[in-house]
């Protein structure tokens, strides 16, 4: 049979995260929910230690398959009874009461899907932070390099070239922090039962759910209806968007950054690579254009989150069936983009000659900031040096001339300024301002951030 989805076929995606989606991960799951439940029950007296070990052993037994709940659910067209009735298959007579006692489907579906973000971020957070880390040093290495600032796509002034890494390390290592923060509210253990009052159970629901969720490393809900409140997935949905985002943004700059009229960096070109089938000398940044493919189908799954939080009175189904797309194909596809991207970065090919040649493209201009500066510091109003620097340089477009020519060659800038200090203006290493310290700073914070995780 033909896979579907690139998904499906191995196109995208880690074997590990993979797995966590896999439908006999996804029954370990509901099942190791059923063995933390019992055990709880028996832990408080609710049912007996014998039989809640007997569940818990069965549960964690590793028989039941994937397989044989779809046979019994071609009968029940339930798949959440489907997998009750193969616990019980391994259970005894006495034990087979308490199965599932007090919980409804959603206390597995929500919490399986609880304990699938789990995993699926234990995965993700170290490769943002290693992210983090790579572009932090990345950042540190091309600190003292002068390069072309652009704003509009137009040159504005001089940047250093690894403050460029040092804005991504920045915003990597916070990804990192929102990780941490949003744990605490979307990893939610939810055994309330049918609307979320735990009624079966009575008071002892809450001490359940809360033995339980110890068990799954999970956070005991405050309070849901039959179901955790959607608010939660699109949480998590909008933090793996972001992440996206931000790889993204950085994908952007590199395939900018690798057209031939700029040529500042490359994305590695292997030996035996094709870049076009017809054009052979070609190197197209494809992987680049892959993550910023993937990050538009990740941020679209963003406004279906946010549609499946107004639900009907205590639940209703309009959310279940595209939950069972949306979770999975964000975490799949940022987990591929994390890894394709630091492949990227880290062997990212930087042209340093072609980054100092850029700087003098428009024949000096961009010092232009610095020539406006030096002239206000001889007293001259802003506005009105603002419109001398502009002229001269409109002028010098004009003409095809360098800039510091017609500056040395006007009256009113060789009136207050010598050769000398118009020569130390144009020198591009002069311009840095902060960067350096910023670049440094941000190393240090980045690194702090990350060291638990590298």
């Amino acid at each position: 049979m033909l896979a579907i989805l690139p998904i499906d076929n191995g196109r995208y995606g880690t074997k590990e995260m993979m797995k966590i989606f896999s439908e006999q991960k996804k029954v370990d799951y509901q099942l190791e929910i059923e063995g933390a439940a019992a055990i709880s029950q028996s832990e408080i007296g609710m049912i007996s230690k014998k039989i809640g070990k007997e569940i818990h052993k069965a549960a964690m037994s590793g028989k039941i398959t994937a397989k044989r709940i779809k046979q019994l659910e071609a009968k029940s067209d339930h798949d959440t009874a489907a997998l009750v009735e193969s616990l019980s298959e391994k259970c005894s007579k006495n034990a087979r009461p308490w199965i599932h006692y007090g919980l409804t489907s959603n206390d597995l579906v929500d919490t399986s899907n609880s304990m699938q973000m789990r995993d699926a971020l234990q995965i993700i957070e170290p490769k943002v932070a290693k992210m983090a880390s790579i572009l932090a040093k990345k950042s540190v290495k091309y600190a003292e390099i002068p390069a072309v600032g652009r704003t509009h796509g137009q040159h504005a002034s001089i940047i250093s070239f690894g403050l460029k890494f040092a804005n991504w390390a920045a915003e990597m290592a916070k990804h990192v922090e929102r990780i941490e923060e949003i744990k605490k509210r979307i990893l939610i253990c939810k055994t309330l039962g049918v609307v979320g009052t735990g009624s079966l159970m009575g008071a002892k629901s809450l001490e359940v759910q809360k033995r339980a969720a110890k068990r799954l490393k999970l956070f005991p809900a405050e309070v849901t209806t039959q179901v955790v409140p959607r608010e939660r997935y699109a949480e998590y949905v909008f933090e793996l968007a972001l992440i996206g985002s931000t790889l993204e943004k950085i994908a952007i700059e590199i395939r900018n950054l690798q057209r031939t009229e700029i040529g500042e960096v490359a994305e590695q070109f292997k030996k035996g690579q094709m870049g076009s089938s017809a054009v052979p000398v070609k190197r197209n940044p494809i992987k680049s254009e892959r993550v910023s493919s993937l990050s538009k189908l990740v941020r679209s799954q963003v406004a279906l989150s946010f549609e499946n939080i107004p639900l009907w009175h205590e639940r209703d189904l309009s959310n279940s069936a595209n939950e069972r797309f949306v979770i999975p194909t964000v975490s799949i596809l940022v987990d591929e983009m994390l890894e394709t991207m630091t492949r990227i970065v880290s062997n990212l090919m930087v042209n340093e000659k072609r980054i100092v040649e850029n700087l003098y493209i428009t024949k000096g201009q961009i010092f232009a900031e610095f020539v406006l500066e030096a002239l206000i510091k001889k007293g001259i109003p802003r506005f009105v040096a603002y419109r001398d620097v502009q002229r001269v340089a409109f002028e010098a477009n004009d003409k095809g001339i360098l800039y510091k020519d017609a500056i040395k060659n006007d009256k009113v800038f060789s009136s207050k300024l010598t050769d000398k200090e118009i020569d130390s203006i144009f020198s591009p290493e002069k311009h840095l301002g902060a960067s350096p310290k910023i670049i440094n700073n941000v190393e240090k914070s980045v690194q702090k951030t990350v060291r638990s995780f590298i």
